[in-house]
Parts: structure tokens; C-alpha cells; sequence
């Protein structure tokens, strides 16, 4: 298919492409697939976008869930993101995280879909706390890149640009991008398939801002801690999921400005 020429988009993954941090449950949520969906609206004004992401699934689950789903949709154009839910869990397999992932990659790019995928940013550059899981996720992305150069599966390369770690392009809970970061990762993605008027300015820097004291910087930590990631251990503890009980945004394909 020439670049730029699809009809019917898919995306699976969880929190981050379903959107949180770009809106919220009240007001709907935004996030980079939705925006990803409107640069391709905008080449093709037929698009019909569905997006099957679902906030707290681990890789395993997104392919268990969504895969079927989605290839029943017969998408030309596909975004795969997963394993992030997979890295701060304390069993965390690189090699059968990547595996999950790779399963999508096969089957969608075998019917012909496009698909595109990111890597992931140092989360230690966000999250001082969550430095110690560095050396997970430079692993996943280089098997993600590995499975992805045996598929034909386009990768934007978030993890390879400072701006990507700029704290303004997180949300409060430094676990999910914030609008400004969804915009960019949208961007990234659509330059990854050279979608015309694409471009490479996604990766700019922000305007420099004033550095916080060594005294701030260390309160703010202790309110992320206590605020988001004690939380987020306690619901681990539980065997519980931000995700429970929860379904897709979007199931079904529709024109990309219609409401879900």
C-alpha cells in the first residue's frame, strides 16, 4: 500500500493507548493513538479508527485479548504497544515479554497491516524512584526492535531523544504521558511511517526551564511516592489492576470524529 493510503486503523495496547493523561474518565479520554488517528484522518478523510487498549493489561494479556479482535476488524494500519505493565512487575521476562509482543507483530503484518510500535523512554530520568529498572527496559526495547526488523514493523524511536524524558511531557503520576507528551508520541509515530507532512520536529527540545533545589526535588519524590507509586504497590499486592472490570474505549471502527 503507497504511504499515507489506509482505510481502517487499530490500536492495541494499554493505559498509555487508551489514553490516561490526555483527558480523563469524565470528560473522555485523548491520548497519542486518537491523535496518531487524526494525522492519518487528515491525509485520509474515510479513515475508520477502533482502538481496543485497556489500562493495566501486561503483554500477554493485550495478545490474549485484543489480537482476535483486532484482526477481525482487518486493519491496514495497526499500533502495538505493550510491556510497560510488564516491566515493574517484580517477574519480569524480557525475552517473554517481547515474545507476546512479537506474536501481534507476525499476525497482523500477515494479512498485509501495517503496523507501527515504539520504544521506551529511561523511566529513571522521569521517576528518580524507578532508576533500578533501567536495565529492563533497554533490554525490551532492543528485543522489540529485533522483532520488529523480522516483520517489517515501523518503530518510533521515542527512547532515543532527550525531549522524550522531559518531565513536562508526563503526567503527575510520571507513569503516563501528558497531553503535550501524547502529541509528540503521536508524531513520532506518524513520521515512522513517513505519513506525509510528517516531520522530525516531535524530537525538539522544550524551552529550558529553572531546575528544582536538591530539598524540592526530594519532596517531590515523596509526594509521587506517596500519592502514585504506594498505590500502585498496594494494588499489585492485592492482585488487583487499574484495568479491572474495564473494556475497550472503542471497539469498533468508526470515522475518527465520531464519539466511541
Amino acid at each position: 500500500m503507497p504511504s499515507g493510503e489506509y482505510l481502517r486503523y487499530v490500536a492495541l495496547g494499554d493505559s498509555q493507548t487508551e489514553g490516561l493523561g490526555d483527558g480523563d474518565d469524565a470528560t473522555g479520554l485523548r491520548g497519542w493513538a486518537d491523535r496518531f488517528a487524526e494525522h492519518v484522518a487528515a491525509v485520509n478523510p474515510g479513515l475508520q479508527y477502533a482502538n481496543l487498549a485497556v489500562r493495566g493489561r501486561v503483554a500477554g494479556q493485550v495478545r490474549a485479548e485484543q489480537l482476535g479482535p483486532a484482526l477481525a476488524l482487518e486493519p491496514d494500519l495497526a499500533t502495538v504497544v505493550a510491556g510497560v505493565n510488564d516491566l515493574l512487575r517484580p517477574r519480569f521476562d524480557a525475552a517473554e515479554v517481547a515474545g507476546q509482543v512479537e506474536e501481534m507483530f507476525a499476525a497482523l503484518t500477515a494479512t498485509g497491516a501495517r503496523v507501527v510500535t515504539l520504544t521506551f523512554p529511561d523511566v529513571g530520568k522521569i521517576a528518580p524512584l524507578a532508576r533500578p529498572v533501567r536495565p529492563r527496559v533497554e533490554e525490551l526495547n532492543t528485543r522489540i526492535r529485533a522483532a520488529a526488523a523480522r516483520h517489517g514493523v515501523a518503530v518510533a524511536e521515542t527512547a532515543l531523544h532527550a525531549v522524550a524524558t522531559d518531565r513536562r511531557l508526563w503526567s503527575t503520576d510520571r507513569l503516563h504521558a501528558s497531553p503535550l507528551g501524547h502529541a509528540r508520541i503521536a508524531a513520532a509515530a506518524a513520521q515512522a511511517i513517513d505519513l506525509p507532512g510528517s516531520d522530525g520536529t516531535w524530537t525538539d527540545p522544550l524551552a529550558p526551564t529553572a531546575v528544582p533545589s536538591g530539598l524540592r526535588s526530594a519532596a517531590a519524590e515523596l509526594r509521587w511516592a506517596a500519592g502514585f507509586l504506594g498505590p500502585w504497590l498496594g494494588r499489585r499486592l492485592r492482585g488487583r489492576s487499574s484495568g479491572d472490570g474495564r473494556t475497550a474505549k472503542r471497539p469498533l471502527l468508526l470515522p475518527v470524529g465520531a464519539v466511541s
